[in-house]
């Protein structure tokens, strides 16, 4: 089956003028690096490009035809000269009031892309800087890509559209062309894993490419404060709710989150093609803590700092070894931990900062360069 992306045009391949109509030369300005990424995106990866559009009033007294076309051509020949080209052109000629199906987000123009033996439109995405773009990939049944500039053109058409609900329709919100690509080429990197025993159930949802944002409940505060800090500084999207024994006492929940973690960890990271690999040293006040790591593919663990305090909240201090542990045990990682202070809360917090450091650089990914970080050939 073929994959899909749906481009729209103002906006998105050329900028778009306030009075949302490009017809003239005058008015023609190619969308920043556009140019540059769309055609590594023809060449390079197996998608098929359909443009989609909405001119208002087109072959109308408002918008003439012969307004429309040279700019319409030059820019298609211009991506034709740089190996773009589009299967198909689909262009809504209605207005706004008309409420017409064949606009976006309507699909009456786009029926025979519902072909589901011939076309992915699950693996498929728009790519547009409208709202209605986002509402068009959830009527498809494909994902959107938002070039939100917040210019918020015509958003007044969808004042009633309640966010929350296109937020799992949105797997990529930028205004550069250069994380399309990126976004393109290397996939998402997100997974949903649980891990449920008789003493406890761990769900576990988590983006290696977030932007730092947490959802953590476990039963016990201090060690939601830090798994936040792995979130924020990792810049990964993490959620996580479990749910222990803690009638008993703190130790299975901390450690099957741990192990719960790290058996993440190490199936979004897939074939490990193109990551960092290793990943820091920070200071926190009068402590210094130090998280070297590599995602090697074999467990190890070297703990090299101690406590005072039997308690921080009511996280055990000996759980802090424990919960490394279990997850250089359950991603096949190696770790080295060392931290000196005086201050028990600052001490482990800046080694969660590290290691939370030390996770970001590991997983990056370099985009010109997808291979194995190995001479073994196997990670």
């Amino acid at each position: 089956m073929k994959k899909l992306l749906f481009i729209d045009r103002d906006g998105t391949l050329i900028t778009e003028p306030k009075d949302e109509q490009i017809d003239s030369f005058d008015k023609l300005e190619f969308y920043p690096h556009m140019l540059q990424y769309l055609p590594k995106i023809a060449k390079e990866l197996d998608f098929e490009l359909v443009m989609v559009s909405n001119q208002d009033g087109l072959g109308t007294t408002v918008y003439p035809e012969n307004t429309f076309w040279p700019v319409q051509n030059f820019i298609i020949h211009t991506l034709k000269n740089e190996g773009v080209e589009f299967s198909d052109m689909v262009i809504d000629r209605t207005f706004a009031k008309d409420n017409a199906p064949t606009r976006k987000p309507g699909t009456a123009l786009l029926t025979k892309y519902f072909n589901a033996e011939k076309y992915d439109l699950k693996n498929s995405y728009v790519i547009g800087d409208r709202l209605n773009d986002v509402v068009l990939a959830k009527n498809l049944g494909a994902k959107a890509i938002w070039l939100n500039n917040h210019t918020n053109l015509g958003g007044s058409e969808f004042s009633n559209q309640n966010p929350e609900e296109l937020k799992p329709v949105i797997a990529l919100e930028t205004a550069e062309w250069e994380k399309v690509y990126e976004f393109l080429k290397l996939g998402e990197r997100k997974i949903e894993h649980r891990r449920s025993t008789k003493e406890t159930d761990i769900l576990i949802k988590l983006n290696l490419d977030g932007k730092g944002e947490a959802k953590v409940s476990t039963g016990l505060h201090f060690f939601d404060h830090m798994l936040d800090q792995i979130a924020k500084h990792g810049s990964i999207d993490l959620e996580i709710e479990a749910k222990g024994d803690l009638h008993i006492d703190e130790h299975h929940t901390i450690e099957d989150t741990g192990i719960a973690l790290g058996e993440a960890f190490a199936q979004v990271l897939g074939d490990k093609k193109g990551i960092g690999r290793y990943g820091f040293l920070l200071p926190m006040d009068d402590c210094l803590a130090q998280v070297a790591l590599d995602f090697g593919g074999r467990n190890w663990i070297v703990w090299d700092a101690s406590f005072t305090r039997e308690k921080i909240g009511e996280m055990p201090t000996e759980m802090f070894f424990h919960f490394f542990k279990s997850f250089s045990d359950a991603a096949k990682c190696n770790l080295n931990i060392k931290a000196e202070g005086e201050n028990e809360h600052h001490k482990i917090e800046s080694i969660f900062k590290a290691f939370a450091k030390a996770i970001k650089m590991a997983v990056k990914r370099d985009v010109n360069n997808m291979v194995l970080p190995s001479t073994k050939g196997v990670l």
